[in-house]
């Protein structure tokens, strides 16, 4: 297979499909886009009919959007979804919910992974932040089995909140402590070590 994304530092959508790859030991190449370059939508789209990050190439075959990644890694590696059919569809909702919702998170603190920084939480902010901690706490009570991640073991659910805790971190977002451990557990895994170091070579667009 062959996983087609964008710049390391700033392509939350990118790091979703790359860390589970990773994490679960599937074997693929790695065409990396940069974002920012002139020409880059229509790089983007020999790739995959939306001109977006990230695509998944087998074979034949492209798959573009980070849900229908999932699914389709799912397959060859069932794992990546929690065994438990109750668990699994709550996991699948939460990565819904990550994937479609947090507006202000997403619009206020854009991905950027060497980014050091504190900014004023204002109301939307705020609920982003509740929403978000509340749901983790959820997921961690009712399937995480005691584990560090939200499932017990590391699932898509986990890869889809992976650029969460670098906006968390990249912000200096005030979080409760068992929140601040989730993230930390998520920013030393040794993937995301790997993906942080290569972010740091590149140039940077903000």
């Amino acid at each position: 297979m062959k996983l087609v994304i964008g710049n390391k530092n700033y392509s939350s959508w990118s790091l979703r499909p790359w860390l589970a790859m990773k994490v679960a030991d599937l074997p693929f190449d790695e065409v990396q886009l940069d974002l920012f370059a002139d020409g880059a939508r229509a790089e983007r789209l020999r790739y995959g009919p939306s001109g977006k990050v990230p695509v998944l190439i087998d074979g034949e075959l492209a798959v573009w959007d980070s849900l229908a990644i999932a699914e389709y890694l799912a397959e060859t590696a069932p794992a990546l979804w929690p065994a438990d059919r109750a668990a699994r569809a709550v996991a699948r909702a939460v990565c819904a919910e990550m994937h479609a919702g947090f507006t202000a998170l997403r619009t206020q603190c854009p991905m950027d992974v060497h980014l050091r920084t504190r900014i004023e939480i204002d109301a939307a902010l705020g609920a982003d932040l509740e929403r978000l901690t509340a749901l983790w706490a959820d997921c961690r009570v009712q399937f995480g089995a005691g584990g560090v991640f939200l499932f017990g073991a590391f699932s898509h659910a986990d890869a889809f909140f992976a650029p969460v805790a670098t906006r968390i971190r990249s912000y200096g977002l005030p979080v409760p402590q068992s929140a601040q451990d989730y993230v930390d557990t998520l920013l030393a895994l040794p993937a995301f070590l790997a993906w942080e170091t290569e972010a740091g070579r590149e140039a940077r667009h903000r």
